[in-house]
């Protein structure tokens, strides 16, 4: 097993620049982090950009600006432009992005008149020179998706969304990838097409199951025995999801990632494998593989939305 950091868009309360606050504990690719097996350095860029994209919480959205519509102040030689934006994301299980987004938004006016659209996921938070940490901009095509489990997926991961979700200009969309550039530090640069970024193929058991092992090992108190071993509070972590490639932890405004080193496929198997990676019930001793910490996961600017 090994714990992926979550995006930090802001940071905890004592933290700076270079990570060494006291509230963000090292990362994968920061010193004195424990490292996963296979370390980042030597990771195959597939699995690296994986799991970068899943334990980011957040992007950046580009979006092709669409010709001014009457009214909306526009302006009219921003036609063609691209579009950067923040949203909130979570993750179906075969790995393809998915958005919250209200129709009012100006990206999203812009996807619905044309669908290609890129997603940035910066791993390098906490790092005193950012440019040697990861980052992965996706590229893809987003539709509006009406799957409940999709819907679901993304309100376990984001509470919060849920105070708006319900109003009618709000939908899920969901990206169908089409490649990724990888850039792992200096040197390490690499394009992957949706073949070689091999995300995993849909799995209906678990997504059928997925609610009910939540609830169940929520109830048992796996999220404290999962939480981050550089983290001080273990009380108040949840499970918010599980994927072929892994589980997600949310605590208040943090959020973590449990990497799996072999993919699921069904409720049975997760529990299989989270039990090999649990503390035990008094909270002694570490789970399987390494850890690697957590970091912040703010809220959106706009204080509602589920974007910018």
């Amino acid at each position: 097993m090994s714990f992926s950091n979550a995006l930090s868009a802001s940071s905890p309360a004592g933290a700076t620049a270079d990570g060494q606050g006291g509230a963000t504990p090292p990362g994968p690719d920061r010193p004195g982090a424990a490292q996963a097996n296979p370390a980042p350095a030597t990771m195959a860029p597939a699995l690296r950009a994986r799991r970068l994209m899943r334990a980011c919480d957040r992007a950046a959205l580009a979006t092709v600006q669409r010709s001014p519509d009457e009214g909306t102040g526009a302006m009219a030689d921003a036609a063609g432009w691209p579009y950067p934006s923040l949203v909130l994301v979570a993750f179906d299980h075969d790995g393809s992005p998915l958005l919250l987004l209200s129709t009012l938004a100006d990206h999203t006016r812009n996807l619905l008149a044309d669908g290609r659209v890129g997603l940035l996921f910066d791993g390098t938070a906490g790092l005193a020179q950012p440019l040697t940490g990861a980052r992965l901009s996706v590229q893809g095509r987003a539709g509006r998706s009406d799957d409940p489990d999709h819907r679901a997926r993304y309100l376990r991961r984001h509470p919060d969304a849920a105070l708006y979700a319900g109003f009618g200009d709000f939908a899920i969309y969901r990206v169908a990838v089409e490649r990724a550039h990888l850039v792992a530090g200096f040197g390490r640069i690499h394009w992957l097409s949706a073949a070689e970024l091999d995300l995993p193929a849909a799995a209906p058991a678990l997504a059928a199951g997925e609610a009910a092992l939540l609830d169940r090992l929520n109830g048992e108190g796996y999220g404290p025995r999962l939480a981050p071993a550089t983290d001080g509070e273990k009380d108040g972590w949840s499970l918010t999801g599980i994927d072929p490639e892994g589980c997600d932890l949310r605590r208040g405004g943090y959020v973590a990632r449990v990497d799996f080193e072999q993919r699921i496929h069904d409720p049975e198997s997760a529990k299989l494998m989270l039990d090999t990676l649990v503390r035990p019930p008094d909270g002694s001793g570490q789970p399987g593989g390494s850890t690697s910490g957590t970091t912040m996961a703010g809220t959106p600017p706009d204080g509602g939305g589920g974007s910018t």
